[in-house]
């Protein structure tokens, strides 16, 4: 146990296009509401994590903060600041932590294009040769593990599906309307074997969350039972193993190792989606379905409203929202199911998995937790 919990979560009032906010202004605005939401003042917050840059949101916030983490590993980063905050409460770092993010992945508010970088191995080796967007470099592990296991279209569509069943019953989620399997494959394609409703939305937003002890949580807190991290190779044609869920299997062992915990008590589980397979690959790697059995569980309707394991209770990246970095979201609506107050409730959440990948591949953390 990590002997953390987190005790406000939040989102910002808007999700989907926001172009009168900026990235910082974004932060802020997820700072403040998680603060709100944890009846916690900015004077006794004394730790501050994010993906963008800690030090603005600190001094906008007027924060001052005795302990500072500014991971940055992709879209996962918002798990690691999580097991790095309890951490650091832990050794007696900082009593209270808030972890922000927000991102102006449709606007592009202050986002200015990335620029290639020829001193980095994708730099030099995989970007002069096409492999530069997201799309053209999830497709490999993808694609080799319909070879390696079968799974065909229809089960790869099945998973916005069942996520477009899940977003139906959320008034928040950018794309809401039915879908079907069919639909999916007469969609166009935007990398082989990617229609477009396999790929994810791209919007605005933020979240943050407040993270304390857990002996100094209340009723409404959600245990921080365990976590785990690791990172892969940054260069997808080098992956520790082809699939790309290497780190996230070492990710979730530890997670799981530190709770306590049976894979099989797991009763909700958020898995980063930017892609359609990333679902199937994400279930197999926390462990809670044998390699190969997922694309079937998921068309079997197993993963939608009424089945065994619900899985991407919000909608996900495929259409709820994914403002580039996509991690905050997922912990946001664990947290939500395990409080009992999501949009799309599912009964008597106990224990949920939240896995996170990063950066293409490059790395993973998962988090399991549980009611206070």
């Amino acid at each position: 146990m990590t002997g953390a919990a987190i005790i406000g979560a939040a989102e910002t009032a808007r999700v989907g296009r926001i172009p009168d906010q900026s990235v910082l202004g974004l932060n802020v605005e997820a700072g403040v509401r998680a603060l709100a939401d944890a009846l916690v003042s900015v004077s006794e917050v004394d730790g501050i994590a994010g993906a963008f840059d800690p030090r603005q949101v600190a001094h906008e916030l007027g924060i001052r903060p005795r302990w500072v983490d500014g991971t940055n590993v992709g879209g996962c980063s918002f798990l690691l600041h999580v097991r790095h905050a309890a951490a650091a409460i832990r050794a007696g770092y900082a009593n209270t932590v808030l972890i922000t993010h927000g991102e102006s992945g449709r606007s592009r508010v202050g986002t200015p294009p990335r620029p290639p970088d020829p001193a980095s191995l994708t730099g030099q080796f995989e970007e002069p040769y096409g492999a530069r967007a997201p799309f053209t470099r999830f497709t490999l592990p993808a694609l080799r593990y319909m070879k390696t296991y079968g799974l065909s279209h229809e089960e790869l569509a099945s998973v916005p599906v069942a996520q477009r069943q899940w977003a139906s019953r959320n008034p928040r989620a950018l794309l809401r309307d039915p879908l079907t399997v069919e639909d999916v494959l007469a969609a166009p394609l935007v990398a082989y074997p990617f229609h477009k409703p396999e790929v994810c939305v791209v919007t605005d937003g933020g979240g943050a969350l407040v993270v304390t002890s857990a002996r100094r949580a209340g009723d409404r807190a959600v245990r921080v039972l365990g976590a785990g991290e690791s990172v892969d190779s940054p260069l997808v044609a080098e992956l520790a193993e082809p699939l790309g869920s290497a780190a996230a299997r070492r990710a979730a062992d530890d997670a799981f190792a530190e709770a306590g915990v049976d894979r099989s008590d797991v009763d909700h589980v958020m898995c980063y989606d930017a892609f359609a397979h990333l679902p199937i690959i994400g279930l197999e790697a926390l462990g809670l379905l044998k390699p190969g059995e997922a694309g079937g569980f998921v068309a079997a309707g197993h993963t939608a409203p009424g089945g065994r394991l619900p899985v991407n209770t919000n909608g996900g990246g495929l259409s709820y929202t994914h403002t580039g970095m996509y991690g905050m979201f997922a912990i946001q609506e664990s947290v939500r199911q395990l409080r009992g107050e999501a949009a799309a409730q599912v009964s008597d959440v106990e224990l949920s998995a939240v896995l996170g990948f990063g950066g293409m591949y490059t790395a993973a953390a998962v988090l399991v937790l549980g009611r206070q």
